[in-house]
């Protein structure tokens, strides 16, 4: 038996990570839920918003587009992903996540295995763009 316990997380519970661009919120992961093997989240993408380009030197990235479209710049190639479809990113693959619809976009990502310490996981390639204040 795991020495984890079970249990879930409400998305409007975790605070929205705006650095990178969009609204990343990571529901489980080693801080909200003490998992060892990856993490899981969600990316909210307005029209026209991006996260910037960056990559996982040790963590392969699974994408789920629940809401919306989105295009994923692959090593600078595009690849667009509707709603209901999904995408593999491999590691060391340098990836940007657009909004290239008319509508905002949920992204389900999941990452695994981990680093062997958070701040080894994510290489920024770029610099976000920052939001305007309202």
């Amino acid at each position: 038996m795991s020495e984890t316990t079970a249990r879930t997380v409400a998305l409007r519970d975790v605070p929205p990570d705006r650095r990178r661009g969009g609204e990343l919120r990571v529901l489980l992961g080693p801080r909200t839920v003490g998992s060892t093997s990856g993490f899981l989240g969600v990316a909210t993408l307005q029209p026209g918003e991006r996260i910037a380009e960056h990559y996982h030197p040790y963590s392969e990235e699974f994408l789920y587009v629940a809401r919306g479209a989105i295009t994923v710049d692959l090593d600078d190639e595009p690849v667009p992903v509707g709603a209901g479809e999904g995408l593999f990113v491999p590691v060391n693959v340098r990836h940007r996540l657009r909004n290239t619809g008319d509508e905002p976009a949920e992204v389900v990502f999941h990452l695994g295995p981990l680093a062997p310490r958070p701040e080894l996981g994510h290489v920024d390639t770029e610099v976000a763009a920052q939001r305007s204040p309202a």
